[in-house]
């Protein structure tokens, strides 16, 4: 995700975005079975708020198996052919600001080495805390560097769209998560190469149905148009997740998105104290508002200027101010909560909620057809969808910074929640039933469970009663209605940064 200007366009896109008789349930299946790690490679450009995604990313490294680390181009950074061509932008806004220019922002190739060195320094302590996080030499060995010449260039073969090219033809037909925190390009021309490679051969018809069983795009807005102009065309069955609107709440507009009351998980004395400062050397390198960090390359990374923090492009913000993550979505999607989000992104979870289009079935989106109903402002927000999980993520983030610099003893981890029998029940209308989880603290750590309804993810438009009684709830369901009805279990620990974990029951109620 970039940065913008105030332009009167982005203000009015911004404005769309932001107004928006007791008995046991018959079983359909068992809880769902245990699944391995998502594979994901991710792409980026390396914006600031690129890097402030990538650290949190790695401190979450555990949960998914990350396969790939790509350096590729945008229509914000982009690294000129070294021969001073003039490149003109292909996308309306950064055409209008930048004219002409041989280069743009161009952070380097470099930018994730220390990160890495750090990383690799604070892995002794976060492998105390969970199985899984991957050596930084492992990760180290999948920097690889993409299209990077002008923003959508994906004319030639390079290092990084080779490597994602082989990931797409091997053997492993799980699900592989192309995460895009830039343009698309280098996918494109991984994608290109496979098409030009086999298009023309007897086995093309074989090879096009591995990638598009394979392949999902998740993207944060559109960045270059290699998407539209090619993969769209070439490649219409591959699946896209596309989020337009939630992802404010974690971007530079996050003061306009979050609720005021949740400003405090974004600003300096939660963000300095809690997660920046006195973490490590990892999170050190965070960057925030006032910090006095400047990103080599980039002369628009002016937000860790303490004499530019009142009045600023999205704001007025205090030293360590939160400045964006505007790509952390893309991953928060794979983190296994207990949302069963993963193969449901139309359910919602901490990476937002997307729905399948109407009219093309392999792309689920957001926007003003995604709403869920804002309780801080009363009204149908397309943003909300992301804002309502906000306040668990930042202290999980802030439980996870523990785990750099704390012994296992001493830091939070996150509690554990089941279904008692299945999660997913089928029910009369009319009828009530009884819906448990079970749960644990592996710290020992008081817990709070909560049952609530996701009411816009179901089609079950009645009214439905929960009646909680500790980690049981009875649901009394309207003698009229049918359809889908979603309940949350939410279950939060009363440590210093208190963790968040859920179980969801889907219920069909028939006649």
């Amino acid at each position: 995700m970039k940065s913008f200007p105030c332009y009167s366009f982005f203000a009015f896109f911004l404005f769309l975005v932001l107004s928006s008789c007791e008995q046991k349930p018959e079983v359909l299946e068992e809880t769902s079975p245990e699944i391995s790690k998502p594979r994901t490679i991710v792409t980026t450009d390396g914006e600031i708020d690129d890097v402030d995604s990538f650290i949190r990313m790695l401190l979450y490294a555990n949960e998914f198996q990350i396969e790939g680390l790509v350096i590729s181009s945008s229509m914000w950074h982009y690294k000129g052919d070294g021969k001073g061509t003039l490149f003109t932008s292909e996308m309306e806004m950064t055409k209008t600001m930048y004219g002409a220019i041989p280069d743009l922002r161009w952070p380097g190739v470099k930018w994730m080495d220390p990160l890495l060195d750090a990383y690799g320094e604070v892995y002794p302590k976060l492998s105390q805390h969970a199985e899984g996080f991957p050596t930084a030499e492992y990760l180290e060995s999948l920097v690889k560097v993409g299209n990077i010449d002008f923003e959508g260039e994906m004319e030639e073969d390079t290092e990084g769209s080779d490597f994602i090219k082989a990931k797409l033809l091997d053997d492993n037909q799980e699900p592989l998560y192309l995460q895009v925190w830039g343009g698309t390009n280098t996918i494109a021309r991984a994608l290109k190469s496979i098409e030009d490679e086999y298009k023309d051969k007897p086995e093309w018809e074989a090879i096009y149905k591995k990638v598009i069983d394979k392949a999902i795009i998740y993207a944060i807005l559109d960045q270059d148009a290699t998407y539209r102009k090619y993969i769209a065309p070439n490649w219409p069955d591959l699946k896209i997740f596309y989020n337009s609107s939630q992802f404010w709440c974690f971007a530079y507009a996050w003061k306009r998105a979050v609720p005021e009351s949740q400003h405090y998980l974004f600003e300096g004395e939660f963000m300095g104290n809690e997660i920046i400062n006195n973490h490590g050397p990892l999170l050190k390198q965070y960057y925030s508002y006032g910090d006095g960090q400047k990103q080599e390359g980039d002369d628009e990374h002016i937000h860790g200027d303490p004499t530019k923090l009142e009045n600023a492009q999205w704001g007025t913000f205090g030293v360590y101010d939160f400045i964006s993550e505007g790509d952390s979505p893309a991953y928060l999607h794979l983190i296994d909560v207990g949302l069963n989000n993963l193969n449901h992104p139309e359910w919602g979870g901490w990476g937002g909620r997307l729905e399948q289009s109407d009219s093309l079935p392999n792309r689920w989106e957001d926007g003003q057809n995604v709403l869920d109903y804002n309780p801080f402002t009363e009204k149908l927000d397309a943003t909300y969808p992301q804002i309502r999980w906000v306040k668990a993520i930042q202290q999980d983030f802030a439980a996870r910074a523990d785990w750099c610099v704390m012994d296992y003893a001493d830091a939070n981890h996150s509690p554990i929640v089941k279904a008692v029998g299945s999660n997913q029940v089928n029910a009369k209308a009319g009828e009530s039933l009884t819906l448990q989880v079970e749960t644990s603290d592996p710290d020992g750590d008081e817990l709070e469970t909560k049952f609530w309804i996701y009411q816009e993810v179901g089609t079950y438009l009645g009214d439905a009663t929960l009646s909680v009684d500790g980690n049981q709830v009875t649901v009394s369901l309207d003698p009229s209605s049918l359809g889908q009805l979603h309940v949350i279990a939410e279950v939060t620990d009363n440590g210093v940064h208190p963790m968040t974990r859920y179980q969801r029951f889907v219920v069909e109620v028939g006649k």
